[in-house]
């Protein structure tokens, strides 16, 4: 990339899994509103579940993820009694529906015992109905999963594993505070290969303290001996004002602009050498994936956990801070587990913010949407399907007139599409769509 453009990988721009963004949530969307989200539902259209568990035994410093160190399993207990609750409690405002898409993020989810997390699998199959083809995923921590566990969760239905990786440097792990060998990673992928999963998936990381692209490089290697479905490629953002544990990394060894910049795309290379398909900004899937066929066919989604296959429209969280995406806007739960304890306890939804979309809000987010998976749009197309004039982003199609020179971006009237080497600069292109984006960016991590 051309010196000049690196500017733009300096903003700090949302990662648009939404739109409006949850800094936009609010108050003024309760329980009372969600309840009546939930209910007027429409009866056959599927469902997609969400269920937080917000605990780990150790802390990562690089986490931004919304979850607690436990030292004892009573918390973790009793916060398997209130999932039950909750999805009782939402089940009860429903009538029954099928689900397409379960996945449990954190934390670490597997801090459920295997019992407490059977628990939870007979709760939710017997509120909802589960479509035989469902894709059933969870987020693995593969230092704290036995063998046994692995099998356990293929009998609970579970297809698809999703392994937190990083990166395998020893000095980058001792300084993030995360230690796993490459070998101790090898061993879990082997077990959900025996229990029959269909799909892997591996979560690295580029930008942490210390890597380099030689470091870098070596940890890509031994990433691509595991053979996995699909490759979440993320950058480090260090944002220790918001996550005061991230103090603990020293920000002289972290990269430069430059540096974070040449790291992702050695890592990007690296990929596509191997054969994998870019999908959307961070993601890279095998060719014959599910993932890979629906970014050919138009039909790649993005949500709270990142690129996706699940065409449902409504999202329902479970949990501490759960975010639940309907059609007639986002509700999120309460963000710490004292606060959501006290609502399932009483008999009420946890419901403490979220967003009602206006019409504006949903055209913006069809644009922005589809520039996160296709790196192309047709502003006149979707104002057409919005039944908005074709001229009602004059001027942010002006705005652009910056983008189309440095040639991150092509134009074509209305048509505007990201050549493949400005695919890390989407998020930027973005913004120029976003209309609640403020000055204050502090919020957000760097486009890079």
């Amino acid at each position: 990339m051309q010196p000049n453009l690196l500017k733009y990988l300096e903003r700090r721009v949302p990662r648009y899994t939404s739109y409006p963004t949850a800094v936009q949530f609010n108050p003024e969307v309760s329980a009372a509103t969600y309840q009546t989200w939930l209910a007027s539902l429409p009866v056959p259209a599927p469902l997609s579940l969400y269920l937080h568990v917000p605990f780990c035994a150790e802390l990562c410093f690089y986490c931004g993820c919304n979850t607690t160190v436990v030292r004892h399993y009573e918390p973790v207990e009793s916060y398997v009694e209130l999932l039950q609750r909750e999805i009782a409690m939402v089940g009860g405002l429903l009538a029954p529906r099928r689900v397409i898409n379960l996945h449990f993020g954190g934390g670490t989810p597997t801090m459920l015992r295997p019992d407490d997390f059977g628990k939870v699998m007979t709760a939710l199959s017997s509120t909802f109905n589960f479509a035989e083809d469902a894709e059933l995923a969870v987020e693995i921590d593969p230092r704290t999963i036995s063998r046994d566990y692995a099998l356990g969760l293929a009998r609970f239905g579970i297809n698809r594993a999703s392994l937190g990786v990083q990166d395998f440097d020893v000095e980058v792990q001792r300084t993030v505070g995360r230690f796993q060998s490459f070998e101790q990673t090898a061993r879990v992928v082997d077990w959900f290969r025996e229990a029959g999963m269909s799909g892997v998936n591996l979560d690295l990381m580029y930008g942490l303290p210390y890597q380099t692209e030689a470091t870098l490089s070596r940890t890509m290697e031994q990433a691509l001996k595991l053979d996995a479905d699909r490759i979440a490629l993320f950058g480090y953002a260090h944002v220790p004002w918001m996550k005061k544990h991230q103090r603990l990394i020293p920000e002289a060894a972290l990269a430069d602009t430059a540096g974070r910049f040449a790291q992702s795309r050695l890592a990007a290379r690296m990929l596509v050498e191997a054969g994998y398909t870019p999908i959307g900004l961070d993601h890279y899937a095998k060719n014959t994936d599910l993932l890979a066929r629906r970014q050919r066919e138009r039909r790649l989604h993005r949500n709270f956990q990142g690129y996706t296959t699940d065409e449902a429209e409504t999202l329902i969280g479970f949990g501490t801070s759960a975010i639940g995406s309907l059609p007639q806007g986002y509700a999120q739960n309460a963000s710490n587990t004292p606060g959501y304890r006290q609502a399932i306890s009483a008999g009420k939804l946890a419901t403490a913010r979220g967003r009602a979309l206006t019409d504006e809000d949903r055209l913006r987010r069809d644009i922005i949407s589809s520039l996160m998976c296709n790196l192309h749009v047709d502003i006149a197309e979707i104002c057409a399907m919005h039944h908005f004039s074709s001229d009602h982003f004059a001027a942010e199609l002006s705005r652009l007139d910056g983008f189309v020179n440095e040639g991150i971006v092509a134009r074509a009237g209305t048509r505007i599409s990201l050549p493949e080497p400005a695919r890390p600069l989407v998020r930027t292109v973005c913004a120029v769509f976003d209309q609640y984006l403020t000055n204050d960016e502090s919020r957000f991590s760097r486009a890079s």
